[in-house]
């Protein structure tokens, strides 16, 4: 079956919107951690892994001898365990006692770890230490109208509340006098205007922009630095993006703002002959007259079908309706898009996702 080609517009104007800063920054310090362990879920039905998995057969060995049982692993034949790795992230200022959800996955012959549940297993920071213990029953999903299971012979799950914080990360933003805020895109312009608001709005030089992602921050004397960051992260400013193009290769969606032009191009592909041109009207003979720029004409010829637009600037939304009604396949409008922007003729961000 053919793939069809989802082109949405965004209508909203991309190249500045009003947002408040804590949406396009983040406060350095104050950040998730990952965490991971190796665990064994029990209570199969007969499909966890095999004898073929011989770390699992170990494991299950080793545990069993920590507790006063002693078997050789060759001697197990239970198929009702699996050997799974387990993850999770720790949010910030997470307290020894909260739960925080986990995933399970498995990485021996498995055919499915439903109805399972989780013996404790110690979840490791990248430092090595211990910083929660996940143990539960194995969640894997809903079911449809029929009553399956949304995914069959599924080896990976989740355990909501999981496990359980015994270590914290130690940060005492509290007693902190300054604090820097990282942009999560780098842009000069909203450094410097953040920098700049958040100086007339304390009436005092509290910020400093550092580069293009950094601004460093200092604590006014009248106020914690809880309620300093909070009332940054509230306040707005005119925040200026860089258009983005987004091409979805998979589905064949492409996201892309309404206002992007292309410059004027030759393209061939294929049967598809793409010839954007640069209009100008000539004026009346005077000894200072010059031509006056009109906009861009855009013509696109295919084998069978010929699609002009005349005047006015050429856009990719132009473009890709276009190609779509000579029936281009979205594999040939991606790499039209793509060969603009390799050419120069498109100025913004293509993501490939």
């Amino acid at each position: 079956m053919r793939r069809k080609l989802l082109f949405l517009v965004l209508f909203l104007p991309l190249f500045s919107y009003a947002v408040k800063i804590k949406e396009i920054s983040n406060i350095i310090g104050v950040r998730d951690n990952q965490l991971i362990g190796y665990g064994l879920i029990v209570g199969l039905n007969k499909t966890g892994d095999g004898v073929t998995s011989k770390f699992t057969l170990q494991t299950i060995s080793n545990m069993l001898q920590s507790m006063n049982v002693k078997i050789n692993p060759k001697d197990i034949k239970s198929k009702n365990v699996a050997a799974v790795m387990v993850t999770a992230t720790l949010p910030p200022f997470a307290r020894q006692g909260d739960r925080i959800d986990v995933v399970v996955s498995s990485i021996g012959d498995a055919k499915s770890i439903e109805g399972g549940t989780l013996l404790m297993t110690p979840l490791k920071g990248v430092d090595g230490r211990i910083y929660a213990l996940a143990q539960g029953s194995v969640s894997i999903g809903g079911r449809n109208s029929r009553g399956d299971n949304y995914l069959n012979h599924a080896t990976a799950g989740k355990i909501p509340s999981g496990a359980i914080v015994e270590q914290e990360v130690q940060f005492d933003l509290y007693q902190q006098k300054e604090a820097t805020l990282s942009l999560k895109e780098a842009n000069f312009q909203n450094a410097i205007t953040i920098q700049n608001l958040l100086n007339r709005f304390y009436k005092q030089p509290i910020a400093v922009a550092i580069d293009a992602r950094t601004i460093r921050l200092k604590k006014p004397e009248d106020k914690s630095m809880i309620e300093f960051l909070a009332e940054v992260g509230e306040l707005s400013i005119t925040y200026n993006n860089r258009q983005r193009i987004v091409i979805d290769e998979r589905t064949g969606t492409i996201v892309s703002g309404v206002d992007i032009e292309v410059e004027p191009v030759l393209i061939t592909h294929g049967d598809i002959t793409i010839q954007i041109q640069e209009q100008k009207r000539l004026p009346k003979m005077t000894r200072n007259s010059s031509a006056t720029n009109m906009g861009n004409s855009m013509q696109i010829q295919s084998q069978n079908h010929t699609v002009v637009t005349r005047q006015g600037a050429t856009t990719v939304a132009n473009i890709a309706r276009s190609l779509k009604k000579l029936g281009a396949s979205p594999k040939d409008i991606i790499a039209i898009l793509e060969a603009m922007k390799n050419a120069g003729a498109i100025h913004a961000d293509l993501e490939i996702i």
